[in-house]
């Protein structure tokens, strides 16, 4: 199964018909986008969805990931805005008219200003309003979803948000991540419970973004942070997940950076997975620091993205070799994988040969892992088209659209025509 995936906040716009998101009021606060831009309007596509979910059919995708915004179908009250439901129900009608399955993504990161204003991922109910949230959502959507995941990315979610201070809501500090980081992971359990009431016939899972983690030399001292890293980066997430245990780094922490687990969550979070979506971008390289479990360090002389990332495909079979070796699996979807390049729009095109390498590479890996045993399902490509990318505003691409922020025209991309005669072949292939 081929696909193109994008989330809410990054495509969007029509922030004026819903609540306010942490990302609203991060956008709004001076020097935390590197641009100085907003993701209130971005691709507009609430508006324009009709001709994104066209470009979808001419491509000739199998699916489509997107995710729901939370602020825009519930109400501070805990009820469903129904004008907010409505615009999914148009969109995954245009999608299941044109065959392409609806992955739907129930949190990509943008939580309500007022449930923030309680607390956030700091406040254990959050992850019980989750859970509300989800039950009131998939009884409305329903059969008309093909999958769903809880969480997007729970790591960035709470490291970048809570620990590193990059993403919204922009703290600086060890112990509210990991705190967050339980709560987050309680929030997926308890929607993965009301998911296999209400949905019983669908997909359902979660998505974690993973990358292999090398030591940037072979001494102990690197070796042992490359390792703590990957305890801290991957088994954090995937093992209460998969084991429900958190990994042995956790005996390691200071006594205040330990989450505040009760009794009874672990059992929650690990509920059975119909898929695991994995996110693959880079690896990690990383060296022992003073003062700090691990240091991540740059390796010179390696081809990178526009977002400074490593081009490594080898990583993406290290991934899976590294989640067959440690758990017990459901299917497997890879559920983004992708590059930002420094794209230019030029006599009406846009000739983006090295995300086209960038795609070859990382579909001949993902080749050669299922080869070797790895039962992966499905593979998305990040992103349908550009958005609003975070923290770096509109100053980076990953789309096979290229979208003119000003008119919003969408153009696309040599590499839209690479994956659309990509998938042509393989559909003309079948038929034969």
């Amino acid at each position: 199964m081929f696909g193109v995936a994008t989330s809410s906040f990054q495509i969007e716009g029509a922030a004026e018909q819903r609540l306010p998101s942490i990302w609203d009021t991060f956008c709004d606060t001076p020097g935390r986008i590197e641009d100085g831009s907003h993701g209130a309007t971005a691709c507009d596509h609430v508006s324009r969805y009709r001709q994104d979910v066209a470009l979808m059919a001419d491509l000739g995708v199998d699916a489509y990931r997107f995710s729901i915004s939370w602020p825009r179908v519930m109400h501070a009250d805990g009820k469903l805005n129904t004008k907010g439901c409505d615009f999914y129900l148009r969109l995954l009608d245009g999608l299941n008219e044109n065959g392409i399955r609806a992955f739907a993504t129930l949190y990509h990161w943008d939580l309500p200003q007022y449930l923030e204003d309680r607390g956030g991922w700091l406040n254990r109910d959050t992850a019980y309003r989750f859970q509300e949230y989800t039950d009131a959502v998939s009884r409305v959507l329903g059969e008309r979803v093909f999958s769903w995941a809880t969480l997007n990315e729970p790591l960035c979610s709470a490291q970048l948000a809570y620990e590193l201070g990059m993403h919204a809501p922009g703290f600086t500090d060890r112990a509210m991540a990991k705190q967050a980081a339980h709560h987050l992971l309680l929030s997926h359990g308890l929607g993965m419970q009301v998911l296999r009431q209400n949905c019983p016939n669908a997909l359902n899972g979660i998505v974690l973004n993973l990358s292999p983690c090398h030591a940037a030399s072979e001494s102990h001292e690197d070796r042992a942070a490359a390792f703590r890293a990957d305890q801290d980066l991957n088994g954090w997430y995937a093992g209460p997940v998969l084991t429900g245990a958190y990994p042995d780094l956790i005996d390691q922490l200071p006594a205040h950076e330990v989450p505040d687990v009760q009794e009874g969550d672990m059992e929650t979070i690990c509920q059975p997975l119909g898929f695991l979506g994995v996110n693959y971008y880079s690896r990690g390289v990383f060296r022992a620091a003073q003062g700090a479990l691990y240091e991540d360090v740059a390796v010179p002389g390696k081809p990178l993205t526009d977002m400074g990332w490593e081009i490594y495909p080898e990583g993406l079979v290290e991934v899976l070799e590294m989640l067959s070796d440690r758990y017990d699996l459901p299917p497997i979807y890879i559920t983004e994988n992708g590059a930002a390049m420094t794209d230019r729009i030029e006599g009406g095109a846009v000739e983006d040969s090295s995300r086209i390498r960038f795609f070859e590479q990382h579909l001949a890996a993902l080749e050669r892992a299922i080869a070797a045993g790895a039962d992966v399902r499905g593979y998305f490509a990040w992103s349908l088209m550009d958005n609003f990318e975070w923290s770096y505003g509109y100053s980076k691409r990953f789309g096979l659209v290229y979208v003119d922020y000003e008119t919003q025209e969408r153009t696309v991309k040599s590499s839209y025509k690479a994956f659309q005669s990509m998938l042509k072949t393989r559909n003309d292939r079948s038929a034969c």
